[in-house]
């Protein structure tokens, strides 16, 4: 499922309208288990088919039944108790994850539950995470809707209570949503008010969603369905806003409370004894530890020399130098940190050096492939990152919505119904392929020859200084800036590129800022060129469109490179209006070949398992789920281990 996210934390999530009340012969479906059926009539009379059931799939398939006992994957009888600590780079200033203003302490969003358990409320993964589209009952024990999803209702647990022992109601439900509407990012704002179109609380346990007419049923219920669910009665006394800046939170439904923190040093979540969900089925076997923490550091090397030691004691690595030749320190080879690769069935997060199309001269695609061929994968591979990565092609890579050879079947049916909007390439070449290039040298003189063609195409020239200019005698400048809380590693791998565009003529140059001041230019899209990610898609949704759509193009904080295409619009909504699972998949193919034609990232690399490290008192699992590693959800804390660490003098 790919929804619309209320605010840029990636795990997810104008006046009150009311709906029309659900009509006079809608009977309600009584029976039990997985998508009980009634008949029922819509608002013009013609008699639809009602599912009433425990979870919600676009296509009505569940793997659950209404009666499970537990997530298939996770240890029933795992103990509770313990504590688990990560590490965080840079600093916050905030613990409201959902506004624009300021830098928000990590896991901030994590005490707000919703209707239906999506994610993991503490390690972003999904839930279930062994079943990709598939939702179950949380704040809502029971989700009920007509087969043409015109609507939905929700029908609510009563024994839900916020943390302060507050019941969790309605009315709670449909203040969020307006909430987010009326406060929320502006591209969730304006994407979600034109697709939910009202919102009601039918009673103190019953929520109500109604959406618009002619639009694709994507994304809409599961949409609804995942949205924090806040206070309604802590923003009225207290006068808080979504968008605001601030230390003070609001109370939350979730495993987990804010139990204290040192701005700048450490947060420290607490489980909450009283919270409300323990016994759920979509719950045992999980949020086992007593206490997570997050310590703060201020750049990747403090933060290494600080785990070695003990002072936090899980590592999720992504600095390919560290992992190849950091880890030989004497915990390690006392066993008592273990070291693994996690298998992971997510597509890899599209990350790379992406282009600001709102410069001018960036808009030239000519321009932008002379400068992505001074980009030298192969070598920065072998020499930074010990040959640990492979390139990123797809924007789904390794799924079957992967575009390869030359369009052919439905996807060409397709692309050739759009008529002009296509490129004859695109209906004729296999799908766009990075360059390569000499893994032996940084600088690759084919590619560069072929980049100063390019730039001379597009009106660039060298100068007898060697300058890179235009026919108005303008140097092409370009500023990369890179947060001081990242890694040496990446400070080298920007440094090597923007050698390499240097050598083009071009005035190029990486800035290291504070890590508050990287954040702040990111949000106003104030760079020519960022090392950032657009999300991965392993199935259509709404959500499309706020990452690649031109729709919030201006403004999404998801759509970096601001990227704004008529034809990428109509593949996505040729996916969200699909009637089969095999012309979704087409479209979806397509749409992958079209991003990459459109070349507004150079793409970077991408690793297909994931690596952590961590002292041995957890215990996890033998078979780890395919969409999430699961360390703050499944995992568990073995106390005799740690008694055995602590009595060796590893950790304190």
């Amino acid at each position: 499922m790919s929804r619309l996210h209320p605010a840029d934390f990636i795990p997810r999530t104008p006046t009150h309208m009311r709906l029309r009340q659900v009509g006079a012969g809608l009977l309600l479906a009584t029976l039990l288990g997985s998508g009980a059926h009634a008949t029922g009539e819509d608002a013009t009379g013609d008699e639809v088919e009602i599912i009433r059931a425990h979870g919600y799939s676009f296509y009505g398939d569940l793997s659950y039944d209404a009666d499970f006992e537990h997530l298939n994957y996770v240890n029933p009888d795992a103990p509770k108790g313990g504590r688990i600590s990560i590490s965080a780079q840079g600093t916050f200033d905030s613990m409201n994850p959902f506004t624009r203003q300021g830098r928000a302490g990590v896991l901030a969003s994590s005490m707000y539950e919703s209707l239906l358990a999506t994610s993991e409320p503490m390690g972003g993964g999904l839930v279930p995470a062994d079943a990709y589209g598939e939702a179950y009952g949380l704040l809502a024990h029971t989700v009920e809707y007509p087969e043409t999803k015109e609507w939905v209702i929700f029908h609510m647990r009563p024994e839900a209570r916020f943390s302060d022992g507050t019941p969790v109601t309605a009315h709670d439900v449909v203040f969020s949503h307006n909430l987010f509407l009326e406060q929320g990012l502006p591209s969730y704002a304006q994407a979600v008010s034109a697709r939910v179109i009202g919102a009601e609380a039918l009673d103190d346990h019953t929520g109500r969603f109604e959406f618009a007419d002619g639009i694709s049923r994507r994304s809409l219920i599961d949409q609804v369905g995942s949205t924090p669910v806040f206070s309604q009665a802590w923003y009225e006394e207290t006068g808080a806003r979504l968008d605001q800046s601030r230390m003070e939170i609001s109370p939350g439904s979730g495993p987990y409370m804010l139990d204290s923190f040192e701005v700048n040093r450490r947060i420290t979540y607490r489980r909450n004894p009283d919270y409300w969900g323990n016994d759920l089925p979509i719950n045992v076997g999980r949020h086992n530890f007593d206490e997570i923490r997050i310590e703060y550091f201020a750049d990747g090397a403090a933060a290494f020399e600080a785990f070695k030691t003990g002072e936090y004691t899980f590592r999720a690595e992504n600095n390919s130098r560290q992992w190849a030749t950091g880890y030989d320190f004497p915990a390690i080879d006392r066993s008592h940190v273990v070291r693994d690769e996690l298998p992971t069935g997510f597509a890899p997060t599209p990350t790379g050096f992406v282009f600001n199309l709102g410069r001018e001269f960036l808009q030239d695609k000519r321009v932008r492939e002379a400068i992505a061929l001074a980009w030298n994968f192969e070598w920065t591979n072998e020499t930074l990152q010990y040959g640990l990565f492979n390139q990123r092609v797809s924007f789904t890579q390794g799924t079957e919505f992967q575009a390869d050879g030359p369009p052919e079947g439905l996807e060409l049916e397709l692309l050739e119904s759009l008529g002009d909007m296509v490129p004859e390439e695109i209906l004729t070449q296999p799908a766009r392929m990075p360059h390569t290039s000499n893994p032996e040298r940084l600088t690759d003189r084919r590619n560069m020859r072929q980049a100063r063609v390019l730039l001379e195409e597009a009106g660039w020239e060298v100068d007898d200084a060697g300058v890179l200019r235009n026919a108005a005698g303008e140097r092409m400048r370009i500023e990369i800036p890179v947060s001081s809380a990242g890694s040496a590693t990446m400070d080298s791998i920007t440094e090597t590129f923007v050698q390499n565009l240097q050598s083009l003529g071009i005035d190029a140059r990486f800035q290291r800022i504070d890590s508050a001041q990287h954040t702040d230019r990111r949000r106003n899209r104030d760079y020519d060129m960022i090392f950032d990610q657009y999300a991965a898609f392993m199935d259509t949704g709404t959500g499309l469109h706020q990452r690649y759509g031109s729709e919030t193009a201006e403004f999404s904080l998801f759509n970096p490179a601001g990227l704004a295409s008529e034809l990428v619009d109509t593949i996505i909504d040729a996916s969200l209006m699909a009637p089969t699972p095999e012309e979704r998949d087409a479209a979806l193919m397509a749409l992958d070949r079209v991003l990459r034609h459109e070349m507004f990232m150079v793409p970077a690399w991408y690793n297909d398992t994931v690596w952590v490290a961590y002292w041995d008192m957890f215990r996890h699992p033998e078979e780890i789920p395919p969409f999430s590693t699961g360390e703050m959800d499944f995992w568990w804390f073995d106390q005799e281990r740690f008694d055995e660490l602590r009595a060796a003098g590893a950790l304190r």
